[in-house]
């Protein structure tokens, strides 16, 4: 039997309205290019340019309207030009007078992805296609531009710099913070790993004879990658939770908590809930057991308790909206729950180093002194965390960073403080690798006092 969530801890996400009211895609004129997903990526590009959003903010504004393959075209286009924004930034530092007004300068940026993309003999096409497209979305005298300007860019984009930052488009700062850390060579590998489009990787929860031919097995066991023009059937997997979308890299913090039939464990940073799932599916193929869900309130928590609807039978799900920091025993006894956990898992806030491939703007909102800042954070939530264990269990930190200051530095400065705590076993997953996302998962034992 699932424990549903208490009436008064439903929240409703925030609208925001400093932008248009109306969707990407369907403001587009004129009436013949609404079902049009590259001048969809002229109008996701603009809004980035312009004010900075967060790329899944904006994505969720697509238009519905927009068919399936017309989607994946506007999202593959502004990833595009996000990955590779700097690199097509310089090359155009040269050919333009003066600033081009945002959406012109959206539609040569979308342009200029297309020709990095685009083989030689491609260039003059694209460049083609772009005037005879700025005729419409912004004017013919600014298509006289678009020509002028993407002759020159073709050839430009086509010289690779020799900096490796430019090369890849990553920041200076960042690239030398990584080859620091792993080499030249490996730094390569990771900058040209997170300039690659991502793949979708989809967790299959329903029966293994209801598996669809379009999801085609990976490598690793239960995740499945989907067959191009097929989002719409994922989709519906998803609502029915007979899936879920979710990186293969999730389950490595999965196995090192390892859940146990009968189990109370505590997720401590649950939204938007996968790993919860994850560890309820896990549990549901033994005995049971529980699992209790927190997050900080806001706009995740719809989701969260969405995701955590779809838990199967057989296992108690709980839902607590509140920030960890508050989580003390009296709330969980208030709520009919258990003080303190066999295991508990510590997901924690970070970097996203590791995850750039998908998010791709990360790299140009992270700044330098966030690593020292999201370490600390991440030591308060780790000794948090381990209040709610009970003597002889078990904790799990992870994160989906793949820097030493987030993972193992955390973990030394927590054990250093913590002496019925050491670290049992830890899994680092690097993505030019492991072939999936970065992840770091580290797994802590406690010691349980000795009874005379």
């Amino acid at each position: 039997m699932k424990r549903d969530v208490k009436p008064g801890f439903e929240k409703s996400s925030p609208v925001k309205k400093e932008l248009s009211k109306q969707q990407i895609g369907v403001s587009t004129p004129p009436s013949s290019h609404l079902a049009d997903g590259w001048a969809a990526a002229i109008s996701l590009t603009e809004r980035w340019l312009r004010h900075r959003e967060r790329i899944d903010s904006l994505l969720e504004q697509l238009a519905p309207a927009l068919p399936p393959q017309e989607r994946a075209r506007a999202q593959h286009l502004f990833f595009g030009v996000v990955r590779w924004e700097s690199r097509i930034a310089t090359a155009l530092d040269g050919l333009l007078a003066r600033p081009p007004r945002p959406r012109l300068r959206a539609l040569i940026e979308v342009m200029g992805f297309e020709l990095i993309e685009a083989d030689p003999e491609s260039a003059a096409p694209v460049v083609h296609h772009a005037v005879e497209r700025a005729k419409i979305l912004t004017s013919p005298g600014e298509s006289r531009l678009v020509n002028a300007v993407g002759r020159k860019l073709a050839v430009q984009l086509k010289q690779p710099p020799n900096a490796l930052a430019a090369e890849f488009a990553h920041p200076d700062w960042l690239v030398e913070r990584w080859e620091s850390r792993f080499g030249a060579d490996a730094t390569r590998r990771l900058l040209a790993w997170n300039q690659m489009p991502g793949v979708v990787h989809v967790r299959w929860r329903g029966a293994l004879s209801g598996i669809p031919a379009f999801l085609r097995p990976s490598r690793w066991p239960g995740f499945y990658t989907a067959e191009p023009g097929r989002w719409d059937e994922v989709r519906a997997l998803v609502d029915q939770g007979s899936a879920y979308i979710q990186d293969p890299s999730t389950r490595n913090c999965i196995d090192l908590l390892d859940p146990k039939p009968g189990e109370d464990i505590l997720d401590a940073c649950a939204a938007p809930g996968g790993k919860s799932l994850m560890i309820a599916d896990r549990l549901a193929a033994g005995s049971g057991g529980t699992v209790v869900a927190v997050d900080e309130p806001g706009p995740r928590i719809d989701r969260l308790k969405s995701n955590l609807a779809k838990a199967p039978a057989g296992v108690t799900v709980a839902l607590m909206p509140v920030d960890l920091g508050r989580l003390d025993g009296g709330t969980l006894r208030d709520a009919n729950l258990p003080e303190q956990f066999d295991a508990v898992l510590l997901d924690a806030p970070c970097s996203n180093t590791g995850v750039m491939r998908h998010r791709v703007d990360v790299k140009w909102r992270l700044q330098a002194g966030d690593f020292a800042r999201h370490s600390d954070q991440q030591l308060a939530l780790l000794r948090t965390a381990s209040k709610r264990v009970r003597p002889g269990g078990r904790l799990v930190y992870s994160t989906c960073s793949i820097d030493a200051a987030e993972n193992e530095d955390v973990v030394r400065r927590f054990l250093e403080g913590a002496r019925d705590w050491k670290l049992a076993r830890q899994d680092i997953a690097l993505p030019w690798i492991a072939g999936h996302d970065g992840a770091a998962a580290f797994l802590l034992s406690h010691e349980a006092p000795n009874r005379k």
